[in-house]
């Protein structure tokens, strides 16, 4: 890097190569870079510093790392590049003839800090990288040579706000720890059977009317009705910042408008846009309706005028139109789609959801945007220009990438966050599934059996959170995190380079930083390692969904327990009782002695210092030779 430095570069490097090595992991990077050198010796970040920057994308980066140090008592100010004296530069340089504009490099020395990349998102993702080099107290940072770039283009997260809205803080809070962790997209689900969210000047009845329900499911039982009047949208005013917020942290705003279906609170508002006109409400129950648009030019020119209002919020190049779980009995009992299935020889009725399709991509297409849909869109033929979002798993992404269009892998599961992280017997109502941070962490979005040239058109991958049963922002990010750092991993990080022990390793500082910034987040049960009187490991015990492990063992074992979240402390019990803060603290490990014919039973939890805790990690154990249930 002695290109970077052409004052006293050789020297740098000199000092650089004499240095201690440290372990990666040690910094506790998430996502993990392409390439880094970790060294055993610091840069002590001074009181006050100059950061030098110049361009408009140089300034916009200095200007969240003058917020970050002052969060940290460090008086920053920002300086043209001609002064000498800057602790920290952002510049604006080509790394290499093919780098990613979202690529960077970082370096950290005796002679001060520097972020290097050929764009403005390449600046913002050193800093957050750089960031990540602080430790919880102090400002003695390690020194680092990185080289850094993403896997994928397409880094996302999905937010649905129509079945539980959530307002502009909460949106914006969504957005910025997703660009901390490097994800560059964010879908915003805004229209859906059970709510209209976005404010359109023309047709103002669908906030009047579709922004609002009578009632809500209470749970999962749709019998059941909340029957307060549960409402909520954005205005444009409202959308316009918080695509400015997303903008300025280098996230593309993706917005959706669902079309032909999951569109009774458009139908609600203007009753004429589905086939059979009636009354109609919008849904007080999860789950969808046969309440489609009707592939009427008069239903066009109303989608037309709608997306036009929407392109003007969202200068992005995407707009996601949904396309999924399209009902079609009303189409087959209307008079208007049999004239147009006769007049435009269309056979089927998947045919005729591919004409709507057509008929809207080609509006997008005409105000330079790609039309993104859910996979169901291919089911009548797409153009190739159409974007395939993935997710009734992946056979849908192959067979778009193999004829020529983008894809983005969004399979459910695993990366549907709104399914359980944990033990659904305990934790909070969610809409089912199973997906734990593990799993999630080793898939690979890279679906098998694509040449090189199909491989390309694989845009990367995104995690989805339906609301369905996330009616408040705490319920929201425990739901997200944090397995939204698994996504970010997986996106970003080069196949060849992710391993879970690693990333094991460097979420312990994670867990510190999600304490730090008081997010809820999913809190992982401790986890138990025994050893029997030999002081050999005891193998075999695996906990199950419910976090009970089970076996049978000698007449003595030792377990030794552990906490991933940095300070929780750990109770336990051994007596079957649910063990709480008021329980044995963990300070050794636990001697267990069994009986012939007898059983053991160790329950544990890690306990944070603002009170959340985890759910139990069980251990029963029976006598090796006794009976067992």
């Amino acid at each position: 890097m002695g290109d970077e430095c052409p004052s006293g570069g050789a020297r740098v490097i000199a000092a650089v190569a004499a240095a201690a090595l440290l372990s990666a992991d040690a910094l506790g990077i998430v996502p993990a870079p392409q390439s880094v050198q970790a060294f055993t010796a610091t840069y002590a970040v001074p009181r006050q510093i100059a950061i030098a920057a110049q361009s408009p994308d140089e300034r916009n980066v200095a200007a969240f790392a003058v917020a970050f140090f002052a969060q940290r008592g460090i008086a920053a100010r920002v300086v043209s590049p001609s002064d000498t004296a800057a602790q920290l530069r952002f510049t604006t340089q080509a790394l290499s003839a093919n780098a990613s504009p979202q690529a960077y490099r970082l370096h950290v020395g005796d002679d001060g800090m520097r972020v290097n990349a050929a764009a403005g998102a390449g600046l913002f993702y050193g800093l957050q990288t750089l960031e990540e080099l602080f430790p919880a107290n102090g400002n003695l940072i390690h020194q680092v040579e990185i080289t850094d770039a993403p896997r994928f283009r397409w880094r996302g997260i999905h937010l649905d706000v129509s079945r539980h809205f959530f307002g502009v803080p909460v949106v914006e809070r969504y957005i910025e720890v997703a660009a901390h962790f490097k994800l560059n997209v964010f879908h915003w689900h805004l229209t859906d059977d059970q709510g209209w969210r976005i404010q359109i000047l023309r047709y103002p009845r669908l906030t009047q009317v579709g922004a609002c329900r009578s009632g809500t499911e209470v749970g999962n039982d749709p019998t059941t009705i909340d029957p307060h009047r549960y409402c909520g949208f954005y205005t444009q005013a409202q959308i316009r910042e918080v695509v400015a917020y997303a903008k300025r942290r280098y996230v593309t705003v993706v917005p959706e408008i669902e079309m032909p279906g999951h569109a009774t609170a458009a139908v609600a508002s203007y009753p004429w846009l589905t086939c059979l006109p009636g009354h109609y409400e919008v849904l007080k129950v999860w789950g969808g309706s046969d309440d489609n648009f009707c592939p009427t030019p008069r239903t066009f020119a109303f989608l037309r005028g709608v997306l036009s209002e929407v392109l003007a919020l969202f200068p992005g190049p995407y707009v996601h139109i949904g396309g999924d779980e399209v009902p079609r009995e009303a189409w087959k009992a209307s008079p208007a789609v049999q004239r147009l299935m006769r007049d435009r020889h269309i056979t089927t009725y998947a045919g005729v959801q591919a004409y709507f399709t057509r008929v809207i991509e080609q509006f997008l297409n005409s105000k330079h945007r790609r039309m993104v849909g859910w996979d169901e869109i291919l089911d009548g033929g797409v153009s190739q220009t159409a974007t395939i979002m993935s997710w009734r798993g992946i056979s849908g992404g192959i067979a778009a990438a193999r004829a020529g269009n983008d894809v983005v892998i969004s399979p459910d599961p695993p990366l549907y966050l709104d399914h359980y992280q944990g033990d659904p017997t305990v934790e909070p109502l969610a809409i089912g599934g199973y997906t734990t941070l593990e799993r999630l962490y080793n898939y690979d979005p890279m679906p098998p059996g694509l040449t090189a040239s199909q491989q390309r058109h694989i845009l990367g991958a995104q995690g989805n959170l339906w609301t369905e049963f996330i009616p408040t922002p705490e319920l929201l990010f425990y739901r997200l995190l944090p397995r939204e750092l698994a996504v970010a991993e997986m996106t970003w990080t080069p196949a060849q380079l992710r391993s879970w022990p690693s990333f094991s390793t460097r979420m312990r500082t994670q867990y510190a930083w999600l304490q730090a910034q008081n997010l809820p987040f999913h809190i992982p049960n401790p986890t138990m390692r025994l050893t029997g009187m030999d002081g050999l490991e005891v193998a075999g015990l695996q906990p199950n969904l419910r976090g009970i492990s089970a076996g049978v063992v000698g007449p003595a074992v030792r377990v030794a327990l552990d906490e991933a979240v940095p300070n929780a402390v750990i109770y336990y019990t051994t007596d079957g009782s649910s063990p709480s803060a008021h329980s044995t603290r963990y300070t050794a490990p636990v001697d267990l002695r069994l009986a012939p014919d007898a059983r053991a039973e160790l329950r544990a939890i890690a306990v944070l210092s603002n009170g959340r805790r985890s759910f139990a990690t069980t251990l029963v154990l029976y006598r090796a030779g006794a009976q067992t249930p």
